[in-house]
């Protein structure tokens, strides 16, 4: 179970965590969030996609949604938390929409296109809920009893999947 806000590298861990331990890698912008071309998912089926997911035998799920943290801990074995700078994030999320634009990312559901024009709106989001997600990340963090690890670098985190086997 990995967690962490926009550009925290939560997809690029879990693509590598995936391969490198032959597990099924799952996004919730792709499986849980977003449909095609931007429309969001009603939230009662983000919580059954989160069920189907999570009642897989092996799976790396990425993605926030404090309101079902507990159905991904029921079922988790790990729990990375990516708290990363809100000013490395930003420069992460400019970078990729400018590289991305006009395409969809992999980890995003099909027709979701990074576009220029929506840019400010999501850096405003980050922005805004950084405190308060960051907050619900943390505490999520303490409480749990899944073994876990908290990352507020990129050469921690890359540290540590290079010892991963």
């Amino acid at each position: 179970m990995i967690i962490g806000n926009a550009g925290s590298g939560k997809s690029t861990a879990a693509r590598m965590i995936g391969e490198k331990l032959g597990l099924p890698v799952f996004h919730m912008d792709r499986e849980v969030y977003w449909l095609a071309d931007w429309v969001e998912r009603d939230k009662a089926d983000q919580v059954m996609q989160i069920q189907r997911i999570v009642a897989k035998d092996d799976w790396v799920l990425e993605g926030n949604n404090s309101r079902t943290f507990h159905l991904r801990e029921a079922r988790a074995d790990l729990l990375i938390w990516l708290d990363v700078p809100l000013w490395l994030r930003l420069v992460r999320v400019i970078r990729r929409n400018l590289q991305q634009r006009g395409q969809s990312r992999p980890d995003m559901a099909d027709g979701c296109v990074e576009k220029l024009h929506m840019l400010p709106g999501f850096l405003h989001f980050i922005v805004t809920t950084n405190r308060n997600s960051r907050r619900k990340q943390g505490a999520f963090f303490e409480k749990t009893a899944l073994p876990k690890h908290r990352f507020a670098r990129s050469s921690d985190i890359n540290a540590f999947l290079a010892k991963l086997t």
